[in-house]
């Protein structure tokens, strides 16, 4: 077997490859094996009959399109291990010239894993933020507390913000009743903002057995193309009114948000768990911009069937996101005022780009510092996928294909952590 390799680019390679009678016959004798299986010859079971004899009673035609066919396969699998090329995709075969039993020659072109440079990894600039907690990021913190151990009372008076109400409305458009704007018993407390602008300050100032309409108005970006900037009318029914009597921060409500023995302590473990949600925040903000500089120094070509992977799954995960939301594809494009192509072209595209450039980049840094997961820290890893997701993520964690999933993480996790302690 001849092969040439000629660099089509970076990321694309076009093999020309020749085969002499050897190879042929060789793959001859797999094909005549092969079409044995469903030759009669008289005299052998079926199956069983020498090549030699097949030979006589196979399809000349089926005989050489089966001997062309694994000729290919084996001679691709073969030129491309041979020399050293990692494929990305199945080659596109083009025969130029097959003699039967004497002389194939043929091209394949594929997308490939191109080469990587990396660039000066120990001298980026990026640093991790200094991590500051305020007395407000602890108050906040306390009010939401307060909220969940407060006490809401029935109260006869006009509503006010910050009370809890229960409704009943029917949402209008040009006097007909529109999807997803009628609801009965419906609570809501005044201020949380979870209705378009006008709703709940139109609730206050009115009492419990009122019966009045909200003249509103849709905002122009809402995400229901039907609705939005749309004039309605909300018929609303206010039942009954709350006030939130929110508890005393005193020790007793700490010994009720935990094992606490006054307010102090409560505080201070607020505080160390903001400090360390922070730090890690930091820590993922600074891996984030130590990856982007590590791209910027590298020299990291870009397959585009790697990048169409990706958009696809950007695009899946959009998806699947929205959808947690009560939306879908075409309503974001709408809400945006985008073509789907447009949206893939500012978005989609380079966030995929970007994501093939890390795990390009990454993957060859690894082999630089001769990073390597041993068989106990994967272990450690999946122990830990199951005790995260169990029985919820319908995922058999003894597959051998989701082990090599999570040991890809696992490396690319302890080489980005390679990156922060040597730019450290």
């Amino acid at each position: 077997m001849k092969t040439t390799v000629k660099h089509l680019s970076e990321t694309k390679v076009e093999l020309t490859i020749t085969l002499g009678e050897k190879e042929l016959k060789a793959a001859e004798l797999v094909a005549l094996t092969k079409l044995s299986k469903d030759v009669k010859v008289p005299g052998f079971r079926k199956g069983k009959a020498p090549a030699s004899v097949v030979a006589k009673n196979v399809d000349p035609n089926a005989l050489g399109q089966q001997t062309l066919d694994d000729a290919l396969s084996k001679a691709v699998a073969e030129a491309f291990t041979n020399e050293k090329i990692q494929a990305l995709d199945r080659p596109q075969v083009e025969v130029k010239k097959f003699v039967p039993g004497m002389e194939l020659e043929f091209t394949a072109e594929t997308d490939i894993l191109p080469e990587i440079t990396i660039g000066d990894y120990k001298k980026l600039t990026a640093k991790k933020a200094k991590v500051t907690v305020t007395a407000k990021d602890v108050t906040e913190i306390i009010d939401r507390m307060r909220q969940g151990f407060a006490e809401k009372k029935s109260v006869d008076r006009k509503v006010k913000d910050g009370d809890e109400v229960v409704i009943d409305f029917v949402g209008k458009k040009d006097g007909e009743a529109f999807e997803g704007g009628t609801a009965t018993d419906y609570t809501l407390t005044i201020g949380s903002n979870q209705f378009i602008p006008g709703f709940e300050e139109g609730l206050i100032g009115h009492k419990a057995g009122d019966e009045f309409d909200l003249d509103l108005e849709f905002p122009a970006d809402y995400h229901a193309k039907e609705l939005a900037g749309a004039k309605v009318v909300f018929s609303t029914t206010l039942k009954e009114v709350k006030e939130i009597i929110l508890p005393e921060l005193n020790d007793e409500l700490a010994a009720k948000a935990g094992p606490f023995t006054s307010v102090d302590e409560l505080e201070a473990d607020i505080k160390r768990e903001i400090t360390n949600q922070k730090d890690r925040e930091a820590l993922d903000a600074l891996k984030d911009e130590l990856i982007d500089q590590l791209i910027e120094v590298s020299k990291v070509p870009v397959p585009e069937i790697l990048v169409q992977d990706q958009m696809r799954s950007i695009e899946q995960d959009m998806t699947q996101n929205l959808m947690y939301q009560g939306m879908n594809l075409d309503m974001y494009l709408e809400s945006k005022k985008l073509t789907k192509e447009a949206w893939q072209d500012a978005e989609v595209k380079p966030a995929a780009e970007k994501r093939v450039k890390a795990g390009l980049v990454l993957s060859e840094l690894s082999k630089v510092e001769k990073i390597t997961a041993t068989d106990e820290e994967l272990a450690v890893k999946i122990n830990e996928y199951q005790q995260q997701y169990g029985d919820k993520s319908g995922q058999d964690f003894t597959k051998p294909e989701l082990q090599r999933d999570i040991a890809n993480r696992l490396l690319t996790d302890k080489t980005i952590d390679r990156l922060v302690e040597v730019n450290a």
